[in-house]
Protein backbone atom coordinates (compact mmCIF):
# COMPACT_ATOMS: atom_id res chain seq x y z
CA UNK A 1 0.00 0.00 0.00
CA UNK A 2 0.96 3.90 -0.70
CA UNK A 3 1.65 5.61 1.96
CA UNK A 4 -1.78 8.00 2.28
CA UNK A 5 -0.14 10.69 4.15
CA UNK A 6 1.88 11.23 0.78
CA UNK A 7 1.20 14.69 -0.80
CA UNK A 8 -1.18 14.57 -3.37
CA UNK A 9 -3.74 12.71 -1.53
CA UNK A 10 -7.33 14.30 -1.09
CA UNK A 11 -7.70 13.33 2.91
CA UNK A 12 -5.72 11.70 5.22
CA UNK A 13 -7.38 8.45 6.80
CA UNK A 14 -8.85 8.47 10.57
CA UNK A 15 -6.41 5.67 11.19
CA UNK A 16 -3.45 4.21 9.55
CA UNK A 17 -1.31 0.85 10.62
CA UNK A 18 2.04 1.58 8.52
CA UNK A 19 4.78 -0.91 8.57
CA UNK A 20 3.67 -2.51 11.70
CA UNK A 21 5.07 -5.45 12.91
CA UNK A 22 4.60 -7.41 15.93
CA UNK A 23 6.25 -10.89 17.75
CA UNK A 24 6.04 -12.74 21.04
CA UNK A 25 8.13 -15.20 22.64
CA UNK A 26 7.81 -18.65 23.00
CA UNK A 27 9.97 -19.92 24.85
CA UNK A 28 13.59 -19.73 22.96
CA UNK A 29 11.42 -19.43 20.00
CA UNK A 30 10.55 -15.99 18.63
CA UNK A 31 6.18 -15.79 17.10
CA UNK A 32 6.15 -13.20 13.87
CA UNK A 33 1.75 -12.59 14.04
CA UNK A 34 2.61 -8.82 12.09
CA UNK A 35 5.24 -8.67 9.38
CA UNK A 36 4.80 -5.08 8.48
CA UNK A 37 1.45 -4.97 8.01
CA UNK A 38 -0.61 -1.57 6.43
CA UNK A 39 -4.03 -0.68 6.28
CA UNK A 40 -6.03 2.71 6.39
CA UNK A 41 -9.14 3.36 6.85
CA UNK A 42 -11.39 6.73 6.03
CA UNK A 43 -14.08 8.64 7.88
CA UNK A 44 -17.36 6.65 7.48
CA UNK A 45 -15.49 3.71 6.04
CA UNK A 46 -16.44 0.26 7.87
CA UNK A 47 -13.79 -2.58 7.14
CA UNK A 48 -14.73 -6.15 7.72
CA UNK A 49 -11.36 -7.97 8.91
CA UNK A 50 -11.91 -11.98 8.08
CA UNK A 51 -9.15 -14.05 9.05
CA UNK A 52 -8.72 -17.66 10.78
CA UNK A 53 -8.19 -17.91 14.68
CA UNK A 54 -4.61 -17.43 15.57
CA UNK A 55 -3.65 -15.41 12.43
CA UNK A 56 -3.70 -11.98 14.66
CA UNK A 57 -7.02 -10.25 14.21
CA UNK A 58 -7.15 -9.38 17.76
CA UNK A 59 -3.14 -8.40 17.84
CA UNK A 60 -3.98 -6.02 14.77
CA UNK A 61 -7.37 -4.49 17.11
CA UNK A 62 -4.98 -3.80 19.91
CA UNK A 63 -2.40 -1.97 18.05
CA UNK A 64 -5.01 -0.26 16.33
CA UNK A 65 -6.65 0.42 19.71
CA UNK A 66 -3.34 1.49 21.22
CA UNK A 67 -3.82 -0.91 23.40
CA UNK A 68 -0.27 -2.53 22.40
CA UNK A 69 2.47 -1.20 21.17
CA UNK A 70 4.38 -2.05 17.83
CA UNK A 71 7.63 -3.27 17.69
CA UNK A 72 8.66 -1.76 14.36
CA UNK A 73 6.27 0.78 12.42
CA UNK A 74 4.13 3.21 13.49
CA UNK A 75 -0.01 3.76 14.33
CA UNK A 76 -1.19 7.50 12.90
CA UNK A 77 -4.40 8.88 14.30
CA UNK A 78 -5.65 11.45 11.77
CA UNK A 79 -2.00 11.82 10.76
CA UNK A 80 -0.09 11.50 13.48
CA UNK A 81 1.98 9.34 14.55
CA UNK A 82 1.84 7.31 17.87
CA UNK A 83 4.70 5.48 18.36
CA UNK A 84 6.83 8.06 20.37
CA UNK A 85 4.24 9.67 22.37
CA UNK A 86 4.39 9.33 26.14
CA UNK A 87 1.96 6.59 27.71
CA UNK A 88 -0.40 9.33 28.99
CA UNK A 89 -0.65 11.19 25.35
CA UNK A 90 -1.63 7.61 23.98
CA UNK A 91 -3.94 6.64 26.81
CA UNK A 92 -5.33 9.76 26.24
CA UNK A 93 -5.85 9.99 22.40
CA UNK A 94 -7.49 6.31 23.01
CA UNK A 95 -10.08 8.15 25.50
CA UNK A 96 -11.02 10.24 22.98
CA UNK A 97 -10.66 8.84 19.58
CA UNK A 98 -11.35 4.84 20.21
CA UNK A 99 -14.41 2.69 21.14
CA UNK A 100 -14.74 -0.67 21.61
CA UNK A 101 -17.08 -3.40 21.42
CA UNK A 102 -16.47 -6.75 22.30
CA UNK A 103 -17.99 -10.26 21.69
CA UNK A 104 -18.96 -10.11 25.68
CA UNK A 105 -20.36 -6.99 26.26
CA UNK A 106 -19.03 -6.51 29.58
CA UNK A 107 -21.97 -4.39 31.16
CA UNK A 108 -22.01 -2.88 34.70
CA UNK A 109 -24.39 -5.61 36.03
CA UNK A 110 -25.31 -3.64 39.06
CA UNK A 111 -26.51 -0.43 36.91
CA UNK A 112 -29.28 0.33 34.15
CA UNK A 113 -28.66 0.29 30.32
CA UNK A 114 -28.82 4.64 30.71
CA UNK A 115 -26.20 4.66 33.42
CA UNK A 116 -24.25 2.14 31.97
CA UNK A 117 -24.33 4.54 28.70
CA UNK A 118 -23.90 7.48 30.61
CA UNK A 119 -20.71 6.12 32.83
CA UNK A 120 -18.25 7.03 30.42
CA UNK A 121 -19.13 10.34 29.48
CA UNK A 122 -19.19 10.97 33.48
CA UNK A 123 -15.70 9.80 33.61
CA UNK A 124 -14.86 11.62 30.60
CA UNK A 125 -15.83 15.04 32.46
CA UNK A 126 -19.77 15.43 31.19
CA UNK A 127 -21.99 17.03 33.85
CA UNK A 128 -24.59 14.51 34.69
CA UNK A 129 -27.62 15.95 33.10
CA UNK A 130 -25.73 15.79 29.46
CA UNK A 131 -24.51 12.59 30.29
CA UNK A 132 -27.92 11.23 30.85
CA UNK A 133 -29.28 13.08 27.28
CA UNK A 134 -26.30 11.73 24.76
CA UNK A 135 -27.24 7.97 26.61
CA UNK A 136 -31.00 8.06 26.06
CA UNK A 137 -30.44 9.70 22.55
CA UNK A 138 -28.04 6.83 21.59
CA UNK A 139 -30.18 4.09 22.61
CA UNK A 140 -33.12 5.43 21.85
CA UNK A 141 -31.29 5.56 18.34
CA UNK A 142 -30.74 2.07 18.71
CA UNK A 143 -33.88 1.25 19.34
CA UNK A 144 -33.92 0.87 23.51
CA UNK A 145 -36.24 3.77 24.24
CA UNK A 146 -37.89 1.42 26.35
CA UNK A 147 -35.53 -0.39 27.73
CA UNK A 148 -33.44 2.78 29.78
CA UNK A 149 -34.26 1.80 32.95
CA UNK A 150 -33.42 -2.01 33.06
CA UNK A 151 -29.69 -3.75 34.22
CA UNK A 152 -28.91 -5.93 31.84
CA UNK A 153 -30.00 -9.25 33.10
CA UNK A 154 -33.30 -7.94 32.36
CA UNK A 155 -32.23 -7.18 28.31
CA UNK A 156 -31.81 -9.73 25.79
CA UNK A 157 -28.59 -11.11 24.39
CA UNK A 158 -29.11 -8.65 21.23
CA UNK A 159 -30.39 -5.88 23.57
CA UNK A 160 -27.50 -5.82 25.74
CA UNK A 161 -24.78 -5.64 22.98
CA UNK A 162 -27.01 -2.59 21.67
CA UNK A 163 -26.50 -1.22 25.28
CA UNK A 164 -22.73 -1.74 24.55
CA UNK A 165 -22.15 0.25 21.14
CA UNK A 166 -24.09 2.44 22.18
CA UNK A 167 -21.45 2.93 25.54
CA UNK A 168 -18.38 2.42 22.38
CA UNK A 169 -19.81 4.93 20.91
CA UNK A 170 -21.02 7.91 23.69
CA UNK A 171 -18.00 9.86 23.98
CA UNK A 172 -18.14 10.60 19.97
CA UNK A 173 -14.94 8.66 18.82
CA UNK A 174 -13.51 9.36 15.22
CA UNK A 175 -12.94 5.24 15.78
CA UNK A 176 -14.61 2.04 16.11
CA UNK A 177 -12.90 -1.33 16.77
CA UNK A 178 -15.66 -4.28 17.31
CA UNK A 179 -13.80 -8.05 17.90
CA UNK A 180 -16.29 -10.48 17.05
CA UNK A 181 -19.61 -8.18 17.68
CA UNK A 182 -22.20 -10.57 17.11
CA UNK A 183 -19.91 -14.10 17.83
CA UNK A 184 -22.58 -15.00 20.67
CA UNK A 185 -25.96 -14.39 19.09
CA UNK A 186 -27.99 -16.39 17.08
CA UNK A 187 -28.25 -15.43 12.97
CA UNK A 188 -31.75 -13.64 13.19
CA UNK A 189 -30.29 -11.32 16.14
CA UNK A 190 -26.72 -10.94 15.04
CA UNK A 191 -28.42 -9.16 12.10
CA UNK A 192 -30.38 -6.88 14.04
CA UNK A 193 -27.46 -6.03 15.81
CA UNK A 194 -25.28 -5.25 12.85
CA UNK A 195 -28.02 -3.25 11.14
CA UNK A 196 -28.12 -1.14 14.66
CA UNK A 197 -24.18 -0.94 14.12
CA UNK A 198 -24.03 -0.36 10.80
CA UNK A 199 -26.66 2.59 10.73
CA UNK A 200 -24.67 4.32 13.62
CA UNK A 201 -21.66 3.97 11.71
CA UNK A 202 -22.87 5.78 8.34
CA UNK A 203 -24.45 8.43 10.72
CA UNK A 204 -21.65 9.69 12.82
CA UNK A 205 -19.10 9.11 10.21
CA UNK A 206 -17.06 6.89 12.23
CA UNK A 207 -13.73 4.34 10.54
CA UNK A 208 -14.73 1.14 11.61
CA UNK A 209 -12.67 -1.96 11.88
CA UNK A 210 -14.74 -5.38 12.41
CA UNK A 211 -13.36 -8.23 13.05
CA UNK A 212 -15.63 -11.19 12.45
CA UNK A 213 -16.10 -14.57 11.62
CA UNK A 214 -19.57 -14.43 9.78
CA UNK A 215 -19.09 -13.37 5.82
CA UNK A 216 -22.60 -12.58 5.38
CA UNK A 217 -21.58 -9.48 7.72
CA UNK A 218 -18.54 -9.15 6.06
CA UNK A 219 -20.03 -8.71 2.59
CA UNK A 220 -22.28 -5.58 3.67
CA UNK A 221 -19.04 -3.43 5.16
CA UNK A 222 -17.39 -1.19 2.53
CA UNK A 223 -13.99 -3.80 2.96
CA UNK A 224 -13.18 -6.65 3.18
CA UNK A 225 -9.50 -7.95 4.56
CA UNK A 226 -7.40 -10.59 5.79
CA UNK A 227 -4.03 -11.64 7.31
CA UNK A 228 -1.77 -13.55 5.24
CA UNK A 229 1.78 -14.51 6.66
CA UNK A 230 1.85 -11.32 8.94
CA UNK A 231 0.37 -9.09 6.34
CA UNK A 232 -2.97 -7.22 5.74
CA UNK A 233 -4.75 -8.35 2.42
CA UNK A 234 -7.12 -7.40 0.39
CA UNK A 235 -9.99 -9.77 0.02
CA UNK A 236 -11.93 -9.46 -3.65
Amino acid sequence: MSDPRAAGEKEVPVIFLHGVERHYRQGDETLYILKGAELAVWAGQSVALVAPSGAGKSTLLHLAGLLEHPDRGDVYIDGRGTASLPDADITGLRRKEIGFVYQSHHLLPEFSALENVMMPQMIHGLARPEARLRAGELLGYLGLRDRLSHRPAELSGGEQQRVAIARAVANAPRILLADEPTGNLDPHTADHVFSALEQLVRASGLATIVATHNMDIAARMDRRVTLREGLVVEMT
